[in-house]
C-alpha cells in the first residue's frame, strides 16, 4: 500500500507545531517576562477601602518618593508567606494594599492576626483593577516612583533568594535614582 504525501502533510504539521510550542514553554521564566506597565504612570484603582483602613488613592501614588503597590488576599498561601517581608518594607516606604477578589471578612481578620504594613488599602473584589495592572495571580509587587510610574513589576512573594537577587537590587535602584 503506498502512502500518499498528502496524507503525511497533517501529523507532520501537528508535530512542528508540538515542538514550537515545548520549545516556547522552556524557554523563559514566566516570572521574569517583563510587564508593559513599566515606565507608565499607575493605571487606576478601586475607589473602595477594608473598613477601618485608609483609602488608597491615585494622589498617593503620586507623592514624591518610591513606594510599593501589593496586590495580595487573605486566601493566597504565598501572600501570607511574604507578609512579614512588606512588615519589615514598611519600615523604610510606603506600602500600599490591593486586596484582591477577597471576602472582607477575612482579610480584616488576616491583617489583625498578622499586622497591617499597608498605609492605605484599595479593594478590588473582582479583579478590574488587576487586570488594568496586568496582574495574574498574588502576589505581585509593583515599585513606583515619586511620579507614580510603575519601574518594576515582582511576580510571586517576596521570600528568599528571588526577593534578594531580583527584588532588591531593582528596590535600591529605585531608590538611587529617585535620591538624584
Amino acid at each position: 500500500m503506498r502512502v500518499k504525501p498528502l496524507m503525511l502533510l497533517p501529523p507532520v504539521i501537528f508535530l512542528s507545531l508540538a515542538l514550537v510550542f515545548l520549545w516556547g514553554m522552556g524557554r523563559e521564566d514566566p516570572t521574569t517576562l517583563p510587564s508593559t506597565m513599566i515606565g507608565r504612570e499607575a493605571p487606576p484603582l478601586p475607589e473602595t477601602a477594608l473598613p477601618g483602613t485608609d483609602l488608597l488613592t491615585p494622589e498617593m501614588l503620586r507623592e514624591p518618593g518610591v513606594k510599593l503597590v501589593n496586590f495580595w488576599a487573605s486566601w493566597c498561601p504565598p501572600c501570607r508567606a511574604e507578609h512579614p517581608t512588606l512588615t519589615e518594607l514598611s519600615q523604610r516606604l510606603p506600602v500600599y494594599g490591593v486586596d484582591l477578589k477577597d471576602q472582607e471578612a477575612d482579610a480584616l481578620r488576616f491583617l489583625a492576626q498578622d499586622g497591617n504594613p499597608f498605609r492605605a488599602i484599595a479593594t478590588d473584589p473582582r479583579g478590574r483593577a488587576a487586570i488594568d495592572w496586568g496582574v495574574t495571580a498574588p502576589p505581585e509587587t509593583f515599585i513606583l516612583d515619586g511620579q507614580g510610574r510603575v519601574v518594576y513589576r515582582h511576580v510571586g512573594p517576596l521570600i528568599r533568594e528571588d526577593y534578594t537577587n531580583r527584588f532588591l537590587p531593582e528596590l535600591e535602584k529605585a531608590l538611587a535614582a529617585e535620591a538624584g
